[in-house]
This record gives structure tokens, C-alpha cells and sequence, in this order.
């Protein structure tokens, strides 16, 4: 799925240099010149964990949430802030000896704020890419048997794990009046876990990674 994000990403971005006559103002057509806008959003995450490369069969599924406003600068192009609650994690199941079979989840909710910008290239399509900084609020980890009994691991919570992510962003969206409809890839640049303790142990060192995809309305 990030190959398919990254892919339509360059897309847009040849599009862009080649057909640079089609970059839209980004008011409405109600509107008669640039204004900001604010607005709220909100969707569903497909989030994983990653040392190297991301595992396609360790991905959870979580949700999005907040607000965000759109800073005209020039015609086709804006500065988005987004204030964000965002839930991360991943899933890893395991088969031994000791424990049996069952899933390990990872279950990571986070306060999130993106700075993107936002390139318009076609009159209802945008690019926007950006850091991100994020603040983890709270955290627990699951222990789901094959038998269907789920154990809490209470020797973990948020004070276990790193509480400041930071990372870049990057995705499409399509305009329509007020509304938004995108999606969007966020890679982490910071491990969850702390490096020598359990948490890191349990993570294996990882990093964030989720596509997030997602509806917002703007006034």
C-alpha cells in the first residue's frame, strides 16, 4: 500500500511540472477571493510497525480525528496545520512452545500536529507533504489467545514507551466545495519503544508507519 501511495505521489508530481497551467486558486466557487479555512476531519488508519520495511501482515486497523486549517498563500498553494488524536500500533502474532499461539497488539493513541503544504495541480486534486510532531497519550499492550482469553500486559503503559514521535507526511486529496476526501502516508523517524527496557524489547526497536485515510469538511 505505501508503493501504491508513493506511486500516485510521483504521478501528481510529473503532472505538476507538465501541466503546471491547470494549478486552481483554492476558494469555491461561492467565494470570490482566497480565504483560510477551518475545518474538521476524520478517518481510518492502517498503521504498523517497521525496523527496515514495513510487514503488510503485522498492519492494525485504528481511526483519526481533530481539526484543521488551510492558510492560503498564493493561488494553488496553502500551509495546513492539523491538530490530530490518532491511534498507531501493530499487531504481531507468535507460535512457541511457552505461550502457544496467539497475538501480541500494540495499541499506541497519540496527539498529532502536521504543518503540510499544500500544492493544488489540478482545479479538484492536491499533493501536500510536511513534517509532523506528535505526543503519545496513552498505550497498552494485548495479549490475545487463540482460545479467545485476552490478557492485558499491565507491566506496560505510556511511561514505558518514548513519548515524542516526529516523522514526515506526505498524501493526495480531492476537493469538492467544502469538502476534502485523502489519504496520506506518515513515516516515523522515532523508535517507540525505549532502547535496553521492555517496551523496546517487545517493539523490536521499531518506528511508526500508517496510511491514513480520511473525510474533512472546512467553513
Amino acid at each position: 500500500m505505501k508503493k501504491i501511495l508513493c506511486a500516485v505521489l510521483l504521478s501528481a508530481a510529473f503532472l505538476t511540472a507538465g501541466n503546471s497551467v491547470f494549478a486552481q486558486v483554492q476558494q469555491t466557487d461561492a467565494e470570490s477571493s482566497l480565504s483560510p479555512k477551518f475545518g474538521i476531519k476524520g478517518g481510518l488508519n492502517l498503521t504498523n510497525m517497521y525496523v527496515k520495511d514495513v510487514s503488510d501482515e503485522n498492519m492494525k486497523v485504528g481511526w483519526n480525528a481533530g481539526f484543521f486549517a488551510k492558510l492560503p498563500v498564493t493561488r494553488g498553494f496553502s500551509i495546513q496545520p492539523e491538530l490530530l488524536y490518532t491511534t498507531k500500533g501493530a499487531k504481531e502474532t507468535y507460535d512457541n512452545f511457552i505461550e502457544g499461539k496467539g497475538e501480541y497488539r500494540f495499541n499506541l493513541n497519540y496527539i498529532e500536529l502536521p504543518l503540510l503544504a499544500v500544492f493544488n495541480v489540478a482545479k479538484n486534486f492536491n499533493i501536500h507533504a510536511g513534517p509532523y510532531g506528535s505526543y503519545l497519550i496513552g498505550a497498552n499492550i494485548k495479549d490475545l489467545k487463540d482460545d479467545g482469553t485476552i490478557n492485558h500486559i499491565t507491566d506496560l503503559d505510556a511511561e514505558n514507551f518514548n513519548r515524542f514521535d516526529w516523522g514526515l507526511a506526505g498524501g493526495f486529496g480531492i476537493d469538492i466545495s467544502n469538502f476534502t476526501l485523502g489519504a496520506r502516508y506518515n513515516y516515523g523517524f522515532r523508535e517507540i519503544g525505549k532502547s535496553g527496557s521492555l517496551s523496546g524489547q517487545l517493539t523490536k526497536d521499531s518506528k511508526n508507519s500508517a496510511i491514513s485515510l480520511y473525510i474533512g469538511l472546512g467553513f
